[in-house]
């Protein structure tokens, strides 16, 4: 019997995809409260990517962006928070966070912008990650964001200049949640009728707090904390 032998030269070469993570370098909002990055909304999408992706974290300002402390507190019984908290991996790419300045879109298939309040702080008003956001855009890449971290893409434009929400559906922390969660003079701008106001459709779920996830194009986002997860499996599957 004759085994044909395949050579692995002959193989295709499947590369992972390349996903960056930004979070914000703030720490304080409007009213001096301390904020940060909030801890589900990275680790959830985290541990949907990570085994099937190479992810890099980015900030303004580089390496050990602050995380939101009531984050840890509030999610200190979840397990994939814990594990993220503790994982050596990771604390190792937030300790060296890229500068957004020094982000090569070139480098990477997909961005998502971790939320929290901070990022309405920072990124929201950061011509550095408007630019970028507006290249992945342009680049036909995937732009991707859960709760507050799509108010980093309010100044992200398409080709022609309109905003990547006119004419498009999305969804981000509502209204609602905002009131809440007693943070509306927390931050500039309520990001519902923000991104609305640029022409963005908004969407949220039945319920304030519920699942919530809005995929149009190369453009995805989630609600709330509890749409990180189906925020990372969008990712995962447009990526595929």
């Amino acid at each position: 019997m004759n085994n044909a032998i395949v050579s692995p030269v002959n193989l295709p070469i499947i590369m992972p995809s390349n996903v960056l993570f930004v979070l914000s370098s703030a720490d304080k909002t409007l009213t001096g409260a301390q904020t940060g990055w909030y801890l589900p909304e990275a680790a959830h999408p985290y541990y949907v990517l990570a085994p099937h992706t190479h992810i890099d974290f980015a900030a303004p300002k580089g390496p050990n962006p602050p995380i939101d402390e009531g984050s840890v507190k509030a999610f200190a019984n979840d397990a994939q928070c814990t594990k993220f908290l503790n994982d050596e991996t990771v604390n190792s790419k937030l300790a060296s966070a890229k500068k957004l300045s020094d982000i090569n879109v070139k480098d990477y298939d997909a961005i998502f912008y971790v939320g929290g309040h901070a990022p309405v702080i920072d990124l929201a008003s950061d011509p550095v990650n408007h630019k970028l956001a507006s290249d992945f855009w342009n680049a036909g890449k995937i732009v991707s964001a859960v709760c507050h971290g799509t108010a980093a893409l309010v100044g992200a434009v398409d080709a022609s200049g309109k905003s990547i929400f006119n004419g498009r559906s999305f969804t981000g922390f509502s209204n609602t949640e905002e009131e809440m969660a007693g943070k509306v003079k927390d931050v500039p701008f309520l990001l519902e009728d923000k991104i609305s106001s640029l022409g963005g459709k908004y969407e949220k779920a039945a319920e304030p707090w519920g699942v919530k996830l809005v995929v149009d194009g190369k453009l995805i986002t989630g609600q709330n904390p509890a749409s990180a997860t189906s925020v990372g499996e969008a990712i995962l599957k447009a990526l595929s």
